[in-house]
């Protein structure tokens, strides 16, 4: 896989976090609830953690396996923090149901990480 596609992830995680984070903690402070506005903080901090190790892994050169990782990563931040902007921003509770799949991918992601960590060491010895 191009790494490009990590750089880019990471770019737009990286900016729609900033941007809605902002827009909730000053745009919309008045109009969400107290709940909405935490939902929004749990979106906005998965979305930059996994923004930043998007872009770690846009900077080396990687494995199918870390490259499989960074996959999970993007798709599993959409649809984890993207679910959670939505259910936020419009209280309709369906999009809450798309946010444990997230999760599961983003555990998935970290996972794939943790055993290319292995592949890696197996093969320095």
């Amino acid at each position: 896989m191009n790494p490009g596609w990590f750089a880019l992830a990471a770019g737009v995680y990286g900016f729609v976090a900033v941007a809605l984070g902002a827009f909730a903690a000053h745009g919309l402070k008045s109009r969400l609830d107290d709940y909405a506005l935490d939902i929004m903080q749990t979106a906005t901090q998965y979305a930059l953690i996994h923004a930043a190790l998007l872009f770690a892994l846009s900077l080396m050169p990687v494995s199918r396996l870390q490259a499989s990782a960074g996959i999970l990563m993007m798709a599993g931040t959409f649809l984890f923090a993207g679910s959670l902007y939505v259910l936020a921003m419009t209280g309709i509770r369906g999009f809450g149901a798309v946010t444990p799949i997230g999760g599961v991918f983003l555990l998935l992601g970290w996972a794939t990480l943790a055993f290319s960590g292995v592949a890696m060491i197996r093969t320095a010895v």
